[in-house]
């Protein structure tokens, strides 16, 4: 078994700052106007706010937006929001362009369609930097199960023997056979698309290109493995259901009574 980090620990005051950033478009192509779908009499972008809000030794939340109907919601919550260019290619992009105006040392992207992610989720990913300095990018996981295999929606992750990423797909990876053919393999993760990056190395990411495996899968997080970077992967005891659909927002609702607060 590969020792991917866990760190859902107490509390306690981080040696840095952080800021969580959450990206909210309103123009998905799968689904339009999701940061504002209601989720028990409340738009989906302030679930996803006040969980952030939740996690211990963080400065301050911020919701990202190029739309004015998504500010307005979050600023009626008394949420912060703050407006971007329109023209982003993804949310890691929309991020780096509020953090080049912040003063902080760590910087949170959490995205505006997780409403169910937990707090200790949050401080989970932060774990591996106040430990190991070196620690540029982290993410985190979950295991995975049988029906997530082949399922493109669910993200796979390999990790190395020191639990840091070796590669992300939304093939089922790595290949393997099985008698009953209900393979698992104990080394990829279902991957939880919730990062944390230090500051600088966010605002350099942002400034690459986009890079071939990360246009072949459309997982903006191989950019940084094509450039040689470790991503630290931390495993963490919540799962999440991101919102990519209506059917999603469903099941998040029929979730959410049963959610943990």
């Amino acid at each position: 078994m590969h020792p991917v980090c866990t760190n859902d620990r107490a509390h306690h005051t981080l040696p840095f700052s952080v800021v969580v950033i959450i990206p909210a478009r309103y123009q998905s192509t799968r689904f339009p106007g999701k940061p504002l779908a209601e989720l028990d009499g409340r738009p989906m972008i302030e679930h996803v706010y006040r969980r952030a809000t939740e996690a211990p030794n963080i400065e301050r939340v911020i919701v990202a937006t190029d739309d004015e109907r998504v500010a307005d919601a979050v600023r009626a919550f008394g949420g912060t929001v703050a407006m971007t260019r329109a023209d982003h290619r993804s949310g890691t992009d929309r991020i780096a362009e509020v953090a080049q105006g912040l003063a902080c040392d760590v910087v949170v992207n959490l995205q505006g369609d997780e409403p169910l992610v937990h707090p200790s989720t949050i401080a989970a990913l932060i774990g591996p930097m106040e430990s190991d300095p070196t620690i540029q990018m982290t993410t985190v996981c979950r295991p995975l199960e049988a029906d997530d295999l082949d399922d493109p929606n669910v993200v796979k992750v390999v990790v190395d023997l020191d639990g840091c990423a070796l590669y992300f797909s939304r093939a089922p990876v790595p290949y393997g056979r099985s008698r009953d053919g209900h393979f698992v393999p104990t080394c990829s993760f279902k991957h939880l698309g919730l990062y944390a990056y230090r500051r600088e190395f966010l605002l350099r990411l942002a400034a690459l290109a986009p890079t071939p495996l990360e246009l072949a899968e459309s997982l903006e997080q191989l950019r940084a493995l094509e450039h040689g970077v470790r991503i630290k992967v931390v495993q963490t005891a919540h799962d999440s259901t991101g919102v990519d659909t209506p059917a999603d927002l469903d099941r998040v609702r029929r979730r959410l009574t049963g959610a943990e607060r």
